[in-house]
């Protein structure tokens, strides 16, 4: 039992994580807008991560290179992919968002290789190549998207993997000041709340809440309350069975927010999605490294340091 212990998690965190795609959609689909909703997440997942923090004995240092990190994942790592991963679900398939995100590892290559922090080889530049082609198959043929779409949302949904994939070189490169990962998602959140509130206010996005919840509410607390469980459970799967391993939950989460998508949303795509979901996955597995994870896996719309 022992030993499908990691397997049983990596499939629950996954199916957890590509949950949080969809109910992003559905957080949009009622008016609710990205400052009103970053603001909403980052309290709830700041609220659940402390808490955790607090029971694992820890507390949450405040010095100034621990503030110029928390600065850096909550502007790069959840303000900012999360404007665009909010602005582009309303535009496009809650589907083809879960496939855009697996675009991660395409990013980190040449920001890796600009940093001096990996090297160049055939495999991983085959990978970044057919991820480029499935970014093609959803933007050029006409029926790839439904009737409608616009492709530059493409692009716009493009703007969050290219922000977790400059968090994580940067994390990579510069480390988290000794701090744990929860603890570093912990203080990004409380001030990607301190970001956000002004922004809500000032552009008339702030939600209040009101009694009895809506659709859209449910949807921004269960997106919270996941993200928090998923994070959670893939930081005790690094030390449980390793990097390497726990990286292949980001294969899990393209797949399960494809899926519930088609389950929960009754979502439909033409071949030409498949197509293109075929050439992320396997230009993820190529480019992906071998040894160590040069990304952590992203959350949907939300920030992934560790």
């Amino acid at each position: 039992m022992s030993r499908l212990l990691p397997f049983a998690a990596l499939v629950v965190t996954g199916a957890a994580w590509g949950a949080t795609q969809p109910l992003m959609k559905l957080a949009v689909s009622e008016g609710y807008r990205h400052f009103g909703l970053i603001f909403w997440q980052t309290v709830l997942v700041g609220l659940l991560l402390g808490a955790l923090t607090v029971l694992r004995g820890k507390r949450l240092p405040m010095h100034a290179p621990a503030l110029r990190l928390y600065l850096f994942i909550a502007v790069v790592g959840t303000v900012v992919p999360g404007i665009a991963s909010y602005q582009a679900a309303v535009h496009l398939p809650s589907g083809v968002l879960s496939i855009l995100l697996s675009s991660v590892p395409m990013f980190a290559l040449p920001i890796a290789l600009a940093l001096g922090i990996d090297r160049p080889e055939p495999r991983r530049i085959l990978g970044l190549l057919l991820g480029l082609g499935g970014v093609a198959v959803l933007v050029l043929p006409e029926a790839s998207l439904p009737a409608g779409t616009q492709a530059v949302w493409i692009a716009v949904a493009l703007i969050s993997s290219a922000c977790y994939a400059l968090e994580g070189n940067m994390v990579s490169k510069w480390g988290t000041q000794g701090l744990d990962a929860v603890q570093v998602l912990t203080g990004a959140s409380i001030l990607g709340v301190v970001l956000s509130l002004p922004l809500a206010l000032a552009s008339g996005q702030f939600i209040t809440p009101v009694l009895p919840l809506t659709g859209p509410d449910k949807a921004v607390i269960a997106s919270a309350a996941l993200h928090a469980f998923a994070y959670s459970a893939y930081v005790w799967l690094v030390g449980r069975a390793g990097a390497v391993f726990a990286a292949q939950v980001s294969y899990l989460v393209t797949l399960f927010g494809v899926c519930w998508a088609m389950l929960f949303l009754a979502e439909a795509y033409s071949g030409w999605v498949w197509v293109a979901l075929a050439l992320m996955m396997a230009g993820m597995a190529l480019v992906q490294p071998q040894r160590k994870p040069l990304v952590p896996v992203p959350p949907s719309g939300q920030n992934a340091a560790g």
